[in-house]
């Protein structure tokens, strides 16, 4: 418990830039237990990164509109924050090869029981 008397949970970035998605996804996470911060672009994405400590889990959007991040984003994820848990979302699904270690993909659309079952996978281990 905090001194609010509110029970803590744990903190999930969400990198997605459609707005109809965005609204699904924060839902999934909050129903996943989860709390949600929202991030619109890679940009602001990493800023939030670089801003936090108290975030456990990225889910991120791979075909973002104006970034040719996809898989550099998450590799850069996995080496300047090693314990951040991946996410990863797409239209098309990448090699497997080339997601980063405990990191999953979800395709589009998207199978709402797997997308909570790995939020909590992810946040389970240890609860903030």
């Amino acid at each position: 418990m905090t001194i609010e008397g509110t029970e803590r949970r744990p903190i999930v970035l969400l990198i997605e830039d459609e707005p109809i998605l965005m609204m699904a996804l924060s839902d999934l996470i909050e129903e996943a237990g989860c709390a949600v911060v929202e991030a619109t672009t890679t940009v602001k994405a990493i800023r939030i990164l670089e801003a936090r400590m108290d975030i456990r889990v990225v889910v991120a959007d791979l075909d973002m509109r104006g970034s040719a991040m996809g898989l550099k984003l998450a590799a850069l994820i996995r080496d300047r924050w090693p314990p951040m848990e991946l996410i990863l979302t797409g239209a098309v699904k990448p090699e497997l090869a080339n997601i980063p270690a405990r990191g999953v993909f979800h395709d589009k659309p998207f199978n709402h029981a797997g997308i909570v079952e790995s939020i909590r996978a992810f946040t389970s281990n240890g609860q903030l």
